[in-house]
């Protein structure tokens, strides 16, 4: 495709109500969706509007370019690749259009997340059935895309199952809608005179002769295969009244599911909906020691009246034990399995429930496959399709080059066919000296089988499509289906003909052309499609970049390697409602650009195709980093682990050093010394601050927000306090700890440190004090790594010797005790040292939870009043501690009532929510879900927030002051 002028598109831009971008950021962030391939786009689109998307269209044909239709952008056979216009619609097209309880059909556009319509249709008992792995992200029209199914399609079937209706735009701009006809409607439409009626004049056409009819049956996959995508579905069509003598009407829409966007483009939906499933579940975990018996096993207990059948196997589980949000959810997993297969149940009543499970468990002993059936109910069964769930994002976790590629994971084979068509595969795979990664949906016969290959090498792409030969060979021996769930796109397109048969794929054709005669929608898939070994997200044979980096990335074989990690899941669109915390901004903005995900591709991008000396040095990347918090939530929520504040901080760092840094960066980076400054001259300092006028004056030099308020240093920092405290006696003491005087408490919220020290001395520790630097949080979050090192250095010199298991460091505040868990260790000269240091190092309600559950501290130290206490935990609690462990500490007074608000990050941040340009950004946040719980608490309840920024944020947000947990606790002490 020709290079468009960009005037082109400027005129396109100032057409359009909604938006349009083709500046390198945006196009580089496009250029993947969750596959193996990468195609820069010509430009982005969201458009607001039909006429929007009718003015995309012809524009389209009038520079012979494609559109390619995009939702969350998480297809993993590249659908949503292309180098011409991608349309995304996941912003604007985001409505619930209506609903119909009698009927149980709801109406709505393509960008409703699937979740999300679930959540709403909950109060009416309904709810829609098809359940994919990405289902708190995807999108309805993404799923009408691929004809999705997910883990439910053995009790719901799947997408193409439940669309009823279709509004869509054809390529000459016509809006038409798409449902069910009878054969006297269907000869009506054969009479018009419109690209509807020409579409419907060459299916007929293309359809009606029996012998091709049978040819279709005959080459298409198995029937009773539920989860089958390979090409349009024209065996569907002949199963129509207008055919066959059947009671099923034609519609069209059978056809349009699982197009992938190449027929037309569709801008409304109507589902039909499923009653809820019986409360009342169980879930069984059966495990295996080969994976053969696990396969064997799958037909008998497909004999139960199964809601889901799943299968992970041991490298999924082995992977699961490496990040830190899955480790909790595999408690249940027993011995090491080389597979796991999970059977859930649903009844009416507990009665019918432990029946199912008493029948089901039963077999499985008299089959003799596995050795252990473990039955999960309540939230563990959460845990463990959570744990399912994340197969995919946690196989991008591989470290090195080597990755699990998703090229053949998408077979589906009859039930019958399963456990000998997994031999011959094997067989396959030891051919190439493959092990193959097995996990999903085994009760669909349909198992995710990944070959482990490095597509940065010419071998390895050129085994990359002879595995996918071999395998489309052997799917059509067994008459599968080569794609099941996730389509075809470019990786299994070329492969069609054979899965279908040549006169079958001419068919495809003809109806392609005649849906798109100018192959405008979604071109190179399906119809003529892209070489599936082309494209791709590497460049075989290329020479990698050597990047010297401050930061110590070697666990990811250096920083190119930690971004590429990001596999293009997208777990980082996944909005409030559905809990966790990352990622802040996306949740604020809905735009892709600020996702973790597209963090990582830029710098991927940039950091691989710059030509500068310094491949840090480009505005892009400033633009894309911009709105990222570096709350760290990416770091344990994200299946791949993609750290994104550790490649904020150090491209910070790196663009600073060819741009130079602001007097504002400079005023939150060396907040210290501006704080000691302060804390000695308070009765200048401080009225200046509180005078409103003053503070303006302050604030518009620094480029801070005029609502936000200012932090009032105590007026004698802690470690003066320290040093005029009386020296206690130790010999009758039980434990002796660090106490690390971070600078935000000793400079701003004294109090909260004399009330540690007396909360710890009374119940009886030594707390040890040593002239420290430091932690160096603002220097990192800001970029000045060269200074953070040498604090670092001068940190772990000091307490090298003296932290221990016996000698504990403690830290009050969480961004920076933190800061010797997770930076240290990567920036200290002396990593060995650091890791011991970081090993036991504690957030102060870390070891008091240690304590208490050690026996140390009881309950009756404290009082017998009642309180109601409701938590926010800090980001870096939520991503490197537990917040469990101040809900146990405030929960050791006998009469304490405490919750956890299900809030992600409050929104400040350190210095990003006093910044004038990310206030408002910074407050959204704190409005998603945090502040209005904190307004709705009484007056009475306290609330608990343990990082001063939270509390800040809570008090210029609600009006509400927020305690440190150590202060209620502390108040609580029998005196």
């Amino acid at each position: 495709m020709a290079k468009l002028p960009i005037q082109q598109l400027k005129t396109l831009e100032a057409q359009l109500e909604g938006e349009l971008f083709f500046d390198n950021l945006i196009k580089s962030i496009y250029a993947t969706d969750a596959s193996v391939y990468r195609m820069l786009p010509t430009a982005v689109a969201y458009p607001k509007t039909n006429a929007d998307i009718k003015r995309l269209i012809k524009f389209a044909h009038n520079n012979d370019i494609s559109l390619i239709p995009r939702t969350a952008g998480t297809s993993l056979a590249g659908q949503c690749v292309g180098d011409g216009i991608v349309v995304d619609v996941s912003k604007h097209f985001t409505n619930i259009i209506a609903l119909d309880v009698a009927n149980q059909t709801v109406t709505v556009q393509p960008g409703v997340v699937r979740d999300e319509l679930n959540n709403y249709l909950k109060p009416y008992g309904l709810f829609f059935g098809p359940n994919t792995s990405t289902s708190n992200r995807c999108m309805i029209g993404g799923m009408v895309g691929n004809n999705s199914s997910g883990t439910t399609s053995i009790q719901y079937g799947v997408t193409r199952d439940a669309v009823l209706k279709l509004e869509t735009i054809l390529s000459d701009g016509s809006q038409v809608l798409f449902e069910a006809v009878s054969p006297t409607e269907f000869k009506q439409k054969l009479t018009l005179k419109s690209l509807e009626g020409h579409i419907y004049n060459t299916l007929y056409n293309a359809l009606k002769d029996d012998d091709v009819q049978e040819q279709i049956a005959s080459n298409f996959p198995k029937p009773e295969i539920h989860r089958r995508n390979t090409g349009y579905a024209i065996d569907e069509l002949i199963k129509s009244n207008v055919f066959s003598k059947t009671e099923a009407p034609f519609n069209l829409c059978k056809l349009l599911t699982g197009s992938e966007g190449t027929l037309a483009f569709t801008t409304a939906i109507t589902l039909q909906l499923a009653k809820l499933p019986p409360k009342e579940n169980a879930l069984v975990a059966c495990h295996f020691n080969t994976l053969e018996a696990c396969l064997n096993a799958v037909e008998t207990v497909m004999t139960h009246n199964l809601h889901t059948c799943e299968m992970m196997d041991k490298t999924i589980l082995d992977l699961t034990k490496h990040n830190k949000t899955q480790q909790e959810n595999r408690q249940f997993v027993v011995g090491d399995p080389k597979a796991i297969l999970m059977c859930e149940l649903k009844a009416e009543t507990p009665a019918k429930l432990e029946q199912q499970i008493k029948l089901l468990v039963t077999d499985l002993d008299q089959a003799n496959l596995s050795y252990a059936h473990v039955v999960l109910k309540g939230e563990a069964i959460n845990q463990a399709m959570a744990l399912r769930k994340a197969g995919l994002g946690l196989l991008g976790n591989m470290i090195g080059d080597k990755k699990s590629v998703a090229c053949i994971e998408d077979t589906a084979v009859a039930l019958p066919d399963l456990a000998s068509y997994i031999k011959a595969f094997t067989q396959i795979m030891d051919k190439y000296n493959q092990n193959a990664v097995y996990y999903a949906h085994a009760g669909a016969g349909e198992l995710h089988l990944r070959p482990i290959l490095n597509l940065k090498k010419h071998s390895d792409v050129k085994q990359f499509k002879e595995i996918t030969n071999d395998v489309a060979v052997l799917v059509k021996k067994y008459r599968g289906s080569m794609s099941g769930e996730h389509g075809d796109g470019i990786v299994r397109s070329e492969f069609i003909p054979m899965m279908i048969g040549q006169e079958n794929y001419d068919i495809i054709k003809q109806i392609k052309t005649t849906f798109d005669p100018n192959n405008i929608f979604n071109r190179g898939k399906i119809v003529a499609p892209f070489p599936m070994d082309e494209n791709l997200r590497y460049k075989p044979g290329r020479e990698e970049p050597h990047i010297k980096t401050m930061l110590d990335f070697s666990d990811s074989q250096g920083i190119l390697r930690a971004a590429e990690k990001c596999n293009g899941s997208g777990d980082c669109r996944k909005i409030p409602e559905f809990g966790g915390t990352m990622c802040p901004s996306f949740r604020a903005t809905r735009n892709e650009k600020d996702t973790t995900r597209a963090r990582a591709n830029a710098l991927r991008e940039f950091l691989t195709h710059s030509e500068n000396p310094n491949k840090f040095n480009h505005r892009e990347l400033k633009t894309v980093f911009d709105l990222c918090l570096s709350c760290k939530a990416c770091s344990s929520e994200c299946p791949s682990s993609v750290d994104v504040a550790a490649l904020k901080a150090e491209f910070q760092y790196q663009y600073q050093k060819a741009n130079g840094s602001t007097w504002r960066d400079k005023l939150f980076a060396f907040n210290v010394r501006f704080n000691r400054i302060a804390n000695g001259l308070p009765w200048l300092v401080n009225p200046l601050l509180k005078n409103q006028t003053t503070a303006n004056i302050f604030k518009t030099t620094f480029g801070i927000a005029a609502k936000r308020s200012l932090p009032i240093p105590s007026g004698k920092s802690l470690n003066k306090h320290i040093k005029s405290l009386k020296k206690q006696p130790t010999n009758t003491k039980q434990k002796t700890i660090y106490l690390f005087v971070d600078e935000f408490t000793n400079h701003l919220d004294t109090a909260i440190g004399l009330d540690a020290l007396e909360l710890l001395s009374k119940l009886n520790y030594n707390v040890v004090f040593i002239n420290h630097k430091p932690s160096g949080r603002s220097l990192i979050s800001k970029g000045f790594l060269k200074q953070a090192k040498a604090m670092a250095n001068a940190n772990v010199t000091i307490f090298k010797a003296l932290v221990s298991e016996q000698t504990p460091l403690i830290g009050i505040e969480p961004s920076a005790i933190y800061t010797f868990k997770d930076e240290y260790p990567k920036l200290a000269d002396n990593k060995q040292a650091a890791l011991n240091i970081a090993k036991h190092t504690y957030l102060l309600e870390e070891f008091l939870n240690r304590e208490i559950l050690s026996g140390h501290i009881r309950s009756e130290q404290f009082s017998n009043e009642v309180k109601h206490i409701k938590i926010h935990a800090h980001c870096y609690q939520k991503a490197l501690g537990n917040p469990s462990d101040t809900f146990n500490m405030l929960n050791l007074p006998k009469n304490y009532k405490v919750t956890i608000i299900p809030s992600g990050c409050c929104g400040m941040a350190g210095s990003f929510g006093y910044e004038k340009e990310h206030y408002d950004i910074s407050m959204a946040i704190g409005e998603q879900t945090l502040f209005p719980k904190v307004r709705k608490a009484a007056k009475e309840v306290l609330i608990a927030a343990n990082g001063t920024s939270c509390r800040h944020q809570i008090l210029d947000g609600t009006g509400r002051k927020a305690l440190h947990p150590v202060t209620i606790l502390k108040e609580a002490l029998i005196r």
